[in-house]
């Protein structure tokens, strides 16, 4: 590889009409250039304390223990540290890693999934047609229609919005545990399916064309720096293709930084509950 670079330097400074210049055989190329890195995002930055001689160093520390915001990170003049600058871009590349990824489809065929999706034809066009992703294509509501039973007690799916990170993430750990709990009240739980570039809004869609009486989607959220492995979950009584916004409910952060998979399934399954009892979701659902 470094003869080939030398070589082609030389080519081009002989086709410009100079000489070789004698220092490319002498300059080696960095022998720490094959020397693995440390990975930057492993370190926790709650736990981080980069201010020199803070005058109450356990409550600054308690202060970060609280919140995944980046204080505490130091300067340098007006700038910030080599280190958290480059923990910064690290953290922008895995958040757009999960929104430009698409979620494998091993992933969906090892849990045995159907796999439908919304009139996107691809990732670029989900993410600047966000109408074509609250949308199904009659081939695949006719999909629907063969694999899932129609009027079930709940239906729920996933979707992998803007996070496919948090769909592979989470999706399966809260899945179980949320089935597992509406088993545990007797709720009949129909057969769950992927939607590839969903939007929210899609499970009104999903509702028309299934007619559950509650839906449950499990979606990716848009990433940010303190973490591209969040999903949420939005559920809605009777959901239908217009109705407000007010009329979802949501529980979000389910990642192991805020709720684990485990524990937001269980807390979904209880919700469903409420929403089943009462016949209603939203800001009309009683605590």
């Amino acid at each position: 590889m470094e003869a080939n670079i030398k070589q082609l330097i030389a080519d081009v400074l002989r086709e410009m009409g100079q000489t070789e210049n004698p220092s490319l055989k002498t300059v080696p190329l960095s022998s720490t250039a094959e020397e693995p890195q440390a990975d930057l995002t492993s370190e926790n930055l709650r736990k981080q304390l980069l201010v020199p001689d803070p005058s109450n160093r356990e409550a600054y520390l308690k202060f970060k223990g609280a919140t995944a915001s980046r204080i505490g990170i130091w300067r340098t003049g007006p700038r910030y540290l080599t280190k958290p600058s480059l923990r910064f871009r690290a953290d922008h590349a895995i958040a757009q890693d999960a929104v430009f990824n698409d979620v494998p489809e091993e992933f969906v065929k090892e849990w045995g999934l159907l796999e439908v999706k919304t009139k996107c034809s691809d990732k670029d066009q989900f993410l600047t047609r966000p109408d074509l992703g609250r949308q199904l294509d009659d081939e695949n509501a006719e999909a629907l229609r063969e694999y899932c039973s129609e009027q079930a007690k709940v239906q729920v799916y996933i979707s992998d919005g803007l996070s496919s990170t948090a769909v592979e993430k989470n999706a399966k750990d809260t899945f179980l545990a949320l089935a597992q709990g509406l088993e545990g009240y007797g709720i009949k739980v129909g057969k769950p399916f992927f939607l590839r570039y969903g939007r929210v809004p899609a499970m009104d869609v999903v509702s028309q064309i299934l007619r559950p009486e509650v839906t449950v989607v499990l979606i990716g959220e848009r990433p940010g720096l303190a973490t591209a492995e969040s999903m949420s979950c939005y559920m809605a009584y009777n959901a239908s293709v217009g109705m407000p916004e007010a009329n979802r409910t949501v529980i979000s952060n389910i990642h192991r930084g805020g709720i684990p998979g485990v524990e937001a399934g269980a807390h979904i399954a209880d919700v469903v509950k409420k929403m089943l009892d009462q016949k209603t979701s939203g800001l009309d659902l009683k605590k």
